[in-house]
């Protein structure tokens, strides 16, 4: 039998928390600079009330994790109690965690479906519609995603068919491989 060594691709919360903004700051820019050039400055405009707002942005942090599980779980077939949901106080972090090794192609689509889900269908709707609020919460969104982004940044260079391992404190994986 064969044995496994654990290749640590991973950064800590706290340099994936400052990385990801770094990767936000030009996802936000761009997102700002499209919207104003087709909408102008009256699209910015809030319509939502601050509690309607507020409610909305807490339940897409929830779902944001939500859909990392959730792709896990359905693209990697898994069952839903492989995941494990949290929140790390120190680092100000919200998490879903892996706890099966999975193939890195249903682990790249965890990693990117809130992302997709939360941050560019909602700015393209928001292009099309010229409603700011939808662009505010695409705007939070995407640039919520900047981690999962970066954790793509990662393992772009895991070949389709490895397995890797959800690190369980840090922002990435361990890919497994023959020792």
């Amino acid at each position: 039998m064969t044995e496994l060594h654990k290749r640590d691709v991973s950064i800590s919360m706290a340099k994936a928390n400052l990385f990801g903004m770094l990767i936000a700051i030009p996802v936000a820019i761009a997102q700002v600079a499209s919207f104003y050039s087709i909408h102008g400055a009256a699209g910015f405009e809030p319509k939502w009330n601050i509690s309607f707002l507020i409610g909305v942005i807490l339940g897409g942090i929830i779902l944001h994790e939500v859909l990392h599980g959730l792709s896990w779980a359905i693209f990697g077939k898994k069952p839903f109690s492989a995941i494990k949901f949290g929140f790390m106080w120190k680092t100000i972090t919200p998490y879903a965690h892996v706890r099966e090794p999975l193939e890195v192609s249903p682990y790249r689509l965890g990693a990117f479906m809130p992302g997709l889900v939360l941050g560019l269908i909602p700015f393209i709707i928001a292009m099309f519609t010229g409603s700011g609020d939808l662009m505010w919460f695409s705007l939070l969104h995407a640039t919520a995603a900047s981690g999962d982004w970066l954790v793509l940044w990662l393992i772009r260079g895991v070949q389709p068919g490895s397995f890797v391992e959800d690190h369980p404190t840090n922002a990435g994986c361990y890919v497994l491989e023959n020792a």
